[in-house]
């Protein structure tokens, strides 16, 4: 299985994960013509995707899935409530493909499984996702609100991740944002910060975990180097970490 993302953070998310013949995109936050030169520097062609998969209704996730949809003619898998939400705020334009789930159901693509995990991030119908092809078991684990109940055996069952580790809370505390957008950040509908993210880790990655990226960093609350070094404190078995930037994509990841 072989992971790229192709952008992680407020400005924009967008994944990509090959899993044998099948090619998924999840989340659409980021321009068409962006996410198909990135991918063609990877000598992927976006034409070839199978599907895109949205996990909820904020912005940075949904605001392209338009474009996908009527330039690259690619079906969009997208909660019933998490349409409605996005429609509410923006025009998506028509769309001519879209195929609907509820969250906790099982998606299907030609052998691979996409597991649907809901989440209490303040999204109208959020989803963190498990990509299972038979061999390999990847974790696309941002945007999750709070550390709730069976994330942890999520993660045991993983062999690689993307997590949000979204804000260090001193320089949130420190920061110009306003009283009510930092509860929010740090709330039960908000984001996990770099300890949490590193806790989690290395609560319950096993053996099998060949590798975690960090994802989805704030630009004004963050910094990469402190995240990484969060988690390498935290982390004492050494589990190879990469990081998924806010404005360029990560290298081919080989779950």
């Amino acid at each position: 299985m072989k992971v790229i993302s192709l952008q992680s953070g407020s400005n924009g998310n967008c994944i990509y994960v090959e899993a044998g013949e099948v090619r998924l995109l999840f989340d659409a936050g980021i321009s068409g013509k962006q996410a198909e030169l990135r991918l063609a520097a990877h000598g992927r062609d976006i034409r070839r995707v199978d599907a895109v998969v949205i996990s909820h209704d904020h912005a940075d996730h949904v605001r392209c899935m338009g474009i996908y949809q009527r330039k690259f003619h690619l079906p969009v898998y997208v909660t019933e409530a998490t349409l409605a939400a996005a429609r509410a705020w923006q025009d998506l334009g028509p769309m001519s493909d879209v195929r609907p789930f509820r969250v906790g159901q099982v998606l299907r693509f030609d052998g691979v499984t996409v597991e649907t995990v809901p989440t209490p991030h303040d999204g109208a119908d959020g989803a963190a996702f498990v990509v299972d092809d038979g061999r390999r078991r990847l974790g696309i684990l941002t945007d999750l609100g709070h550390v709730f109940d069976g994330l942890g055996e999520v993660i045991a069952s993983l062999d690689a991740v993307l997590i949000e580790s979204n804000y260090d809370p001193d320089l949130l505390a420190r920061g110009w944002y306003p009283a009510f957008l930092k509860r929010r950040i740090a709330g039960p509908g908000g984001h996990l910060s770099n300890l949490e993210a590193a806790e989690l880790l290395a609560r319950h990655a096993g053996r099998r975990m060949r590798w975690a990226c960090l994802g989805h960093l704030s630009e004004d609350n963050n910094r990469p180097r402190l995240a990484l070094a969060t988690h390498r404190e935290v982390l004492a078995d050494g589990l190879p970490l990469h990081l998924a930037g806010r404005y360029e994509p990560t290298d081919v990841l080989e779950a």
